[in-house]
């Protein structure tokens, strides 16, 4: 009797790795760069007219340095430099790309005086793309979550098998055709720049940038009503770049918090940093464990890991 149950866990042992080993893989993996542009969002950013300009994308080293603190001051000296740009980065496991996108403001501001209660200098808010794994190079786009100051948002596009977890799913990701394919639409407030999904009208005061993905190309709107601008997709972590200044003191004053002294002091995060107030998922792990916010956030998961294949942020 021993030896039969002893005979039966070993097989039952078996088929689970055999089972958790069989995920669907490309025959042909796309890179990150290709990844995150098949995905990138087609990027609805609303202006304010009484100050267009800061409320357009850029770097966060815009100004050819890392020093988060004079942003604000540098942000209108020469609008040149405010050449588009969002951050991505992949993550992955056995059956899900996890995508997150950044999009940088040197100004959280107001066109009020405040007194230095809601205004700050920098700004980074963005969204996780999640996909699925299905075979294809680039997978499936089942959901997206989208950082709207201290809140996360979920949508899905039609057509997919998520449904509310412990957070309700907040509406529908409407699907923009450019370059030969769908991409999600975001739209981004003007201001104060919180990120939620498009929902397919127009921008409220009749005045705003949309911004198309490139791999390359950065380019700066024209005016507070250009309809077409390209931004550059640029990795999180690239040599040199965002990530590697994450123990920087010059960019961020803390673990994922920018450093700013203009209006609020230190008020800004990246992604590492981002943090739902009433979630039940850690501070920062939109970037640093999508799977776990995922499988928190979703139901309807169907085959699903939580073990990851890559994670640059751990």
């Amino acid at each position: 009797m021993a030896f039969s149950r002893w005979r039966r866990w070993i097989c039952c042992a078996a088929v689970v790795v055999c089972t958790s080993a069989v995920w669907p893989q490309p025959a042909k993996a796309a890179d990150d760069l290709d990844l995150a542009y098949r995905w990138a969002p087609v990027h609805y950013q609303d202006t304010d007219d009484t100050d267009a300009d800061a409320d357009y994308l850029t770097a966060v080293d815009f100004d050819g340095d890392w020093n988060a603190k004079n942003n604000w001051e540098n942000q209108d000296d020469d609008l040149s430099r405010l050449r588009a740009t969002v951050y991505y980065s992949v993550v992955e496991t056995g059956t899900h790309w996890y995508i997150v996108y950044s999009f940088y403001h040197p100004r959280d501001w107001v066109d009020y005086p405040d007194f230095g209660l809601d205004t700050h200098e920098n700004d980074m808010e963005g969204a996780m793309a999640i996909v699925r794994k299905d075979g294809s190079a680039y997978g499936k786009l089942e959901g997206m979550v989208t950082v709207f100051h201290t809140n996360f948002y979920s949508f899905t596009p039609a057509g997919s098998p998520l449904t509310d977890g412990e957070e309700n799913i907040d509406g529908q990701l409407r699907m923009v055709s450019y370059d030969g394919a769908l991409h999600p639409a975001t739209f981004q407030e003007a201001k104060g720049h919180g990120l939620k999904a498009w929902n397919g009208g127009e921008f409220p005061g009749g005045d705003g940038v949309i911004y198309y993905p490139d791999r390359s190309v950065a380019e700066v709107p024209e005016h507070g009503n250009d309809r077409h601008v390209k931004y550059r997709l640029v990795n999180t972590f690239e040599a040199g770049g965002l990530w590697d200044h994450r123990s920087d003191s010059q960019t961020f004053a803390s673990w994922g918090t920018f450093a700013g002294d203009n209006g609020k002091d230190n008020a800004a995060n990246a992604a590492w940093g981002w943090d739902d107030k009433d979630d039940s998922v850690a501070r920062g792990a939109m970037a640093t464990d999508p799977a776990r916010l995922t499988d928190s956030y979703f139901d309807g998961l169907g085959q699903f890991s939580t073990d990851y294949v890559k994670n640059a942020y751990r």
